[in-house]
């Protein structure tokens, strides 16, 4: 366990984390945790139970920590409220694993004493419709923050967090690769939810503003080198090639019958020109406003945890 004198976080290497697991069999199976793992990922049983119950468990401290407070705060002002919702942000770049994350978070959140209602809401639904990315010229930039209704999600997020019986959220294809008109997610009143995106940690514009970050009550980032997580997005859009980009419906069946050189210099030209950029210039600065990172090593397993210090 490492203290750097003026880093913000404690880093706890991968053994050492594992051993805060709590004393409870990993609730999840082997298919179970086969279907939470997104495309290209590598999560295998050991790693739950190594790196995520652990995580999981601190998150319910931290949720029964904020509960506490409402009730102590309620008591202080002679009132009776409701508690709000728990919002737990994950954040990190294009196929470096958080979706994995942010699902399988959800799935051992669910099973912790009291079965707490856990939805998750990824602000790919928050993404302009493609026609008003086109209008603006912003199709290259889908995935940057300019890309995003930003004033939607954060009236989104504000109401869940006010209290509000029932929030609606507009739904995201990645099949058509773009949002689906008159569909909506109904959010109400979980005990957690959790937002999985790209760019969920962005601070405020100016001090004068709100950010959606300032709603969450806690944060995870998921980390890994640059250059891994480019090899990692190339590999992904191999494995899309051979499944998904099949589907005639699908917005990237055109590329399905890409020869393996035409595949590779098409997913590096799209890394090197929007998700390389957007990840340097927006997602990574945000890292150090997260309470806790994942660092994963190469082979895609979690090497590390930076815990924010209390």
């Amino acid at each position: 366990m490492s203290h750097p004198i003026h880093s913000p976080f404690v880093e706890i290497e991968r053994a050492d984390w594992a051993r805060l697991a709590p004393r409870t069999p990993n609730p999840l199976t082997e298919e179970e945790v086969r279907r939470l793992r997104g495309t290209g990922d590598r999560l295998e049983l050991r790693e739950v139970a190594e790196v995520y119950l652990p995580l999981s468990r601190l998150v319910s401290l931290y949720q029964e920590s904020a509960q506490r407070l409402h009730r102590d705060t309620t008591s202080f002002l002679g009132a009776s409220a409701q508690p709000t919702p728990f919002v737990i942000a994950v954040a990190g770049s294009v196929a470096v694993g958080k979706s994995t994350t942010a699902r399988l978070l959800k799935e051992l959140l669910r099973r912790w004493e009291g079965s707490p209602q856990v939805d998750l809401i990824t602000t790919d639904g928050f993404l302009h419709p493609n026609r008003v990315l086109e209008q603006r010229g912003l199709m290259g930039r889908k995935g940057f923050p300019e890309s995003y209704d930003r004033r939607a999600l954060l009236g989104f997020v504000a109401k869940v967090k006010s209290g509000e019986a029932e929030v609606r959220a507009p739904v995201y294809s990645h099949l058509t690769y773009d949002i689906v008109p008159g569909e909506e997610v109904v959010v109400r009143r979980p005990d957690i939810l959790i937002i999985e995106g790209l760019n969920v940690l962005q601070p405020p514009p100016s001090r004068a503003h709100l950010a959606v970050s300032d709603l969450f009550d806690f944060s995870i980032y998921v980390d890994a080198r640059t250059s891994a997580i480019r090899e990692w997005y190339v590999d992904r859009f191999f494995a899309l090639k051979a499944g998904a980009f099949q589907d005639p419906q699908s917005y990237f069946h055109r590329f399905a019958d890409l020869t393996p050189s035409q595949a590779r210099a098409y997913a590096t030209e799209v890394w090197d020109t929007i998700n390389g950029p957007n990840l340097t210039q927006h997602i990574l600065p945000t890292r150090s406003r997260a309470d806790l990172v994942l660092r994963k090593a190469e082979d895609h397993t979690i090497r590390s945890v930076l815990l924010r210090k209390v």
